[in-house]
């Protein structure tokens, strides 16, 4: 199985070139990437700012709403990038179109998968750790299981502060860490929290961490941080 799984984050110029270096040796020759934009509303904007902001690593992005049998284009594709925005919307849309089996059928027996903040969160077991709001309710929240843990993206540590003309007051609303307690104080799964710009990239039972470091949460023990480079084989 080949999966590579972002945060998302890609703001900067140094960002951008780390996203398209990571993607081309990635997908290496593939031509065509079958773009899902189901987690955002307008999906032919999705497309084109993909494309404008050069979030496409130099590859042609056929959106696979363009399709009038969406399962047909997963079945035909050379490879799926799977795009951020919320993680609701997209794993509803999914299950409405009936595609998250034929996506999972796809990825096992090798088509390359990449994630984008939702895009990894739908790579997980399950979306429960998503940062996004339930603006409509999918069936399950049970999602593609490529990994058998769940990804935080977006992550980062420590307490909210809020920037005014005063300067910085802080927020003491609850801290990224507490949401991941709270999700093991009803389950057992591991959480691997992603930095913004960092990567997870599977090849078969092979883990690696590229770009920004992580924090791993395990039921019942110390989170532990994880350096860029990282291996993580043994979350397979």
């Amino acid at each position: 199985m080949r999966l590579l799984l972002g945060s998302g984050g890609y703001r900067t110029s140094e960002r951008v070139q780390f996203l398209g270096e990571q993607m081309r040796d990635f997908f290496g020759n593939v031509e065509r990437l079958l773009f899902v934009p189901y987690a955002l509303h307008d999906h032919d904007k999705y497309v084109e700012m993909m494309i404008e902001k050069k979030l496409d690593g130099g590859y042609a992005l056929d959106g696979i709403h363009r399709h009038a049998d969406p399962q047909a284009a997963v079945r035909e594709a050379e490879a799926i990038y799977v795009g951020g925005g919320n993680s609701f919307r997209l794993l509803s849309a999914l299950y409405r179109l009936n595609l998250l089996g034929v996506i999972r059928e796809r990825v096992q027996a090798g088509m390359p998968y990449m994630g984008i903040s939702a895009g990894s969160n739908l790579a997980s077991p399950t979306i429960k750790t998503t940062n996004d709001m339930p603006i409509t309710q999918p069936p399950s929240l049970d999602a593609l299981g490529l990994v058998p843990f769940q990804i935080n993206p977006h992550y980062f540590f420590g307490q909210f502060y809020v920037k005014d003309a005063d300067g910085f007051h802080e927020h003491f609303g609850e801290t990224r860490d507490d949401r991941i307690r709270e999700f093991h104080e009803m389950n057992d799964t591991p959480v691997v929290g992603l930095w913004e710009g960092g990567m997870l990239r599977r090849e078969g039972q092979r883990l690696d961490l590229l770009g920004e470091t992580a924090r791993l949460f395990r039921k019942g023990q110390d989170p532990r941080d994880l350096a860029s480079g990282s291996r993580l084989d043994t979350l397979l």
